[in-house]
C-alpha cells in the first residue's frame, strides 16, 4: 500500500466535497425557509451570495486535482456540473456584487422552485461523489 498522487486527490476531493455537501444542506434549507415564509429574502440572499463563488471555486479545485493526477473518469462525472456552474454564474441577474440569488425575484415561486431543485439535485450529486472518491482513494491505495 503506496500512497501516490492519485490517493492525494481523492483524499482532497474527499474533505472538499464534505464541505460541499454542507453548502448544499444551507441551500436547501434556505430556501425552504423562505418557501414558508421563514425569513427574509434580503437577509437570506445576503447569507447565500457569498457561499456561490466559494462552491464553485471549491468544485473547481479538486478537478484540477484529477486532471494533474490523471484521474480522467472523476474529472468526466464532474465535467456536466462545472459546465453548469460557468453557465449559472455567466447568465446570473445583474447585481452589484458576487452571486446568483436576487432578493427581488427570488420570492417568484418558479425561481424558488428551481433553486430548490438545484439544491437537492447537487445535494444528491456531491453524496454520490463522496462515496465514488472515498471508493476511489481506497482502489489508488491499494493498487500500487
Amino acid at each position: 500500500m503506496a500512497f501516490n498522487y492519485p490517493a492525494f486527490s481523492y483524499i482532497v476531493a474527499l474533505i472538499i466535497d464534505a464541505f460541499l455537501i454542507f453548502f448544499a444542506i444551507f441551500h436547501v434549507i434556505a430556501f425552504d425557509e423562505l418557501k414558508t415564509d421563514y425569513k427574509n429574502p434580503i437577509e437570506q440572499c445576503n447569507s447565500l451570495n457569498p457561499l456561490v463563488l466559494p462552491e464553485y471555486l471549491l468544485h473547481l479545485a479538486f478537478n484540477i486535482l484529477f486532471v494533474t493526477a490523471g484521474e480522467w473518469f472523476s474529472l468526466c462525472l464532474n465535467i456536466p456540473l462545472l459546465a453548469y456552474h460557468i453557465n449559472r454564474y455567466r447568465t446570473r441577474p445583474v447585481m452589484t456584487g458576487p452571486g446568483l440569488y436576487d432578493p427581488t425575484s427570488i420570492m417568484n415561486a418558479d425561481v424558488l422552485t428551481k433553486c430548490q431543485r438545484e439544491g437537492w439535485i447537487k445535494l444528491a450529486f456531491y453524496l454520490l461523489s463522496f462515496f465514488y472518491y472515498l471508493y476511489g482513494m481506497i482502489y489508488a491505495l491499494i493498487s500500487t
